[in-house]
């Protein structure tokens, strides 16, 4: 049997409570210095665990934000280790002419460069400040991490033109040797 403080004892003896009420109360007291009732959170916890909430969900997107960034960075790295070590050295003087958005720029090649452009075998990628010329294979890495990267590909660019009719209608008139553009 628990131990009863005077007033309690007081009370029962005076017939103001009755035993159940008194020990009613003595486990909500001991409830309360254990910690065992939950307490309802004030105004004041709910308001910090919000802010918390909303610092948390700022910085998983700030750092979604960073690891994007740090792929970016990532993959531009690798488009530039590809084009260093595979681009072809650019040699001649025909002017090969290719648009480039909305401008038209071209780069100095000899006749075999030209007619491996011509069939889709080099590709013209944006490199830095100027213009590379790359193998198919490499090009195909440069384009699976950014194809905004290839400026002109002889191959895709065909692919989806789809005029094959026209092509056939147009074998049939000879174009002049001294024709290049």
């Amino acid at each position: 049997m628990p131990t009863r403080n005077p007033l309690q004892e007081q009370l029962l003896k005076a017939g103001l409570v009755k035993k159940n009420q008194v020990a009613q109360v003595a486990r909500e007291q001991a409830k309360k210095h254990q910690g065992k009732g939950p307490a309802a959170p004030t105004a004041e916890q709910l308001d910090v665990q919000r802010l918390q909430a909303e610092k948390a969900e700022r910085d998983r997107a700030i750092a979604a934000e960073r690891n994007a960034q740090a792929r970016a960075n990532e993959l531009r790295a690798q488009i530039h280790q590809i084009v260093e070590a595979h681009k072809v050295k650019r040699a001649g003087e025909i002017a090969y002419r290719f648009a480039d958005g909305d401008k038209i720029k071209d780069v100095l090649v000899n006749e075999p460069l030209r007619a491996q452009l011509s069939t889709g075998t080099l590709v013209i990628v944006r490199h830095g400040d100027g213009y590379e010329l790359l193998p198919r294979p490499a090009a195909d890495k440069v384009a699976e991490r950014d194809a905004s990267m290839i400026v002109l590909d002889h191959r895709r660019s065909d692919a989806g033109s789809g005029n094959d009719a026209d092509d056939e209608y147009y074998k049939q008139f000879e174009v002049p040797d001294d024709l290049i553009w």
